[in-house]
């Protein structure tokens, strides 16, 4: 006997959550957020911690950054990352037991300790990272204590129960900001790998951190305001800096001037989910600006209002390509211009130069 299935929802939305869809990776988590969990009752909608997250979006709460510079791959290397950070033992630095090191002694204590350890890690590859160096900032202006202590209680929570670390602040730039490196083995014997959901999970626990603290802070992906293309790799950051093109810059050029060029425009199906995508998270605001409206209460319907201007002042969906063919459109348009002030140009001296034989 054959088996029914019931027909696949052609709307993206109806497919997910009443709520988190508007500012969820999609990523497995651990653990659901407070704001993850719908209301019992009536779950499509908005719960307290829904409202309170909704009101930091909107209102454009500052985004934390937590990201991953590198791994060090031996106990020269190591030596070399830690003295970077702490600038030659000039900055103090704090362990996961809460030690306090400082100047160059300090430094050479924690790094035979850790030198000392990784003696016995007969497991590890030769090309095997010995630690992982983390960086967690937030832009120019906020309370830099607040930061520390944030960063403090974000590593004692994530890594306290089984990793070593070591962490430091510099304050020498305009954004304050915490280097955390994080020995790869545990305790229990297992090498810390983070993917994708795992630094989405330590961006929003930084951020949770930071509130505690009074610190306005929110960890939502790019999508949720509006923003589709992804931020350029750091080895691509750096050949552009050194005025070099990289072949994924060349490449792309290259099929969308073969697609002007040929006037024809080709369907990538990435493209239509990121517009389907974004149509489904703009229409889920203005789903959320419509519930908080008829209230009684006053900062629910000037909510409102800052949900549907946050909404209008989304930016247009633009992707790689479309940028690209934004800038060969401008790019013909100056040479047309160009071109036909050249022929101008010289139409004025063939004129000048009638004159002048006369």
């Amino acid at each position: 006997m054959s088996r029914r299935h019931s027909p696949r929802p052609t709307d993206l939305a109806s497919e997910l959550p009443p709520i988190s869809y508007v500012w969820k990776t999609p990523n497995r988590r651990a653990r659901r957020a407070e704001w993850d969990i719908p209301d019992p009752a009536a779950p499509g909608r908005l719960t307290p911690a829904m409202r309170a997250k909704l009101e930091r979006i909107v209102r454009r709460a500052p985004e934390v950054m937590v990201k991953i510079t590198g791994r060090t791959k031996g106990v020269a290397h190591l030596k070399s990352h830690l003295a970077y950070i702490t600038r030659n033992g000039e900055l103090d630095a704090e362990t996961e037991q809460g030690a306090a090191l400082t100047g160059r002694s300090g430094l050479k204590d924690l790094q035979q300790r850790w030198e000392d350890d990784a003696g016995l890690d007969n497991k590890r590859r030769r090309d095997g990272s010995f630690s992982i160096n983390i960086i967690l900032s937030m832009p120019a202006g906020t309370d830099a204590v607040a930061v520390k202590d944030s960063a403090r209680a974000f590593a004692i929570e994530t890594f306290g129960d089984n990793h070593d670390y070591v962490f430091v602040q510099h304050l020498d730039d305009k954004h304050p900001h915490v280097h955390l490196t994080v020995r790869s083995l545990g305790h229990d014997g297992r090498r810390l790998s983070p993917r994708k959901a795992d630094l989405q999970a330590w961006r929003e626990r930084f951020a949770g951190e930071l509130r505690l603290r009074g610190i306005a802070a929110e960890a939502t992906p790019r999508r949720t305001r509006g923003r589709v293309r992804k931020a350029a790799r750091g080895a691509v950051l750096g050949l552009r800096k050194r005025k070099i093109t990289p072949d994924v810059d060349r490449l792309a050029r290259k099929e969308v001037l073969s697609e002007v060029r040929g006037g024809r425009t080709a369907k990538h199906p990435w493209e239509e989910k990121i517009e389907s995508r974004q149509d489904a998270i703009r229409r889920r605001y203005l789903d959320y600006a419509a519930e908080l409206q008829p209230s009684g209460a006053a900062a629910d319907r000037e909510l409102a209002r800052q949900v549907r201007q946050f909404v209008k002042d989304m930016p247009a969906v633009e992707t790689r390509r479309h940028m690209l063919k934004s800038e060969l459109s401008e790019l013909a348009k100056i040479r047309s211009v160009g071109a036909e002030q050249g022929v101008v140009a010289d139409r004025r001296d063939d004129t000048r130069g009638d004159e002048r034989t006369r």
